[in-house]
């Protein structure tokens, strides 16, 4: 169990990682940072997001703490790990927010010091906007929030990264191997993403932005992206990611077939069994 007695450190000062550093610090936790960003950590330490932080990576610093979460892209999580866990303390937790775990979890844990553990975890929240100005750790209430353990981690472990979630105030937590999240989140998140890029390159918007509706605006939410992480991800998961594209396509090409067909009962048929599907997300 975690004790208040834990330090926490925050690699990463963006959205989400501000986001943890705001809900931990309100929760009673001594939390710190580490960003690149000296006016990053000077807004997060004005507004009293973060106890402490460091726009360098220092041994006296990093040492000193009991839990580490990165908020690092995939690849720069890799690198830091290999490049500073000699400083990290004996028995530390590292965990992520990372949308691809595949990619980097037997990885970081191949690499690791044995006294340390990884254990992966990604919280479903967000929000179309970055930066620590826009923290807000109520972007986790009721969101999920799923940790990817493996056989090498400890129970304990695994337990601690589950309590960090709903000390966030997570709604449903859960576990998933690396790969099973990878198929998941290459459906529910980046086909989703995709789609909405697309749909956006389709035509260029002109007076048509006078015109639409909720059901467009709903549709395209995600569309304002972040062009340096997503590709990053996309690349980091593509197999399971052209795999649901691929399904997508069917399903698209069905409908439009359907259409063309003049076949009223099949897209009648789709549009049923999408509104029943449909129900089972709602909260």
């Amino acid at each position: 169990m975690l004790s208040k007695d834990n330090k926490i450190l925050i690699v990463g000062l963006g959205l989400i990682g501000g986001s943890y550093a705001e809900g931990l610090t309100k929760a009673g936790y001594t939390v710190g940072a580490i960003t690149r960003s000296a006016s990053t950590l000077e807004y997060a330490l004005k507004k009293g997001i973060v106890a402490s932080g460091a726009t360098a990576v220092e041994e006296n610093y990093l040492s000193g703490f009991d839990i580490i979460i990165s908020g690092l892209y995939p690849t720069t999580l890799l690198e830091w790990v290999e490049q500073y866990q000699k400083w990290f303390k004996s028995g530390a937790l590292l965990t992520d927010v990372t949308g691809v775990k595949g990619a980097i979890v037997s990885k970081i844990q191949d690499m690791l010091r044995g006294d340390v553990e990884f254990v992966g975890a990604h919280p479903m929240a967000g929000r179309e906007v970055s930066g620590v100005q826009n923290a807000d750790s109520r972007i986790f209430l009721g969101a999920n929030y799923i940790v990817t353990p493996t056989e090498r981690n400890s129970e304990d472990a695994i337990q601690k990264c589950e309590e960090l979630g709903r000390i966030l105030g997570f709604g449903n937590i859960s576990r998933l191997s690396p790969e099973r999240h990878d198929e998941i989140i290459g459906f529910l998140s980046q086909l989703t993403h995709c789609i909405a890029v697309s749909l956006m390159n389709c035509k260029e918007p002109g007076e048509m932005a006078g015109y639409t509706g909720d059901s467009f605006r709903d549709l395209t939410r995600i569309a304002k992206i972040n062009d340096n992480m997503w590709p990053e991800l996309f690349m980091l998961n593509k197999k399971e990611l052209l795999e649901q594209m691929d399904l997508f396509r069917t399903e698209f090409l069905r409908l439009r077939t359907a259409i063309e067909e003049d076949d009223i009962a099949t897209v009648r048929l789709m549009m049923q069994t999408s509104t029943e599907r449909r129900k089972q997300f709602d909260k």
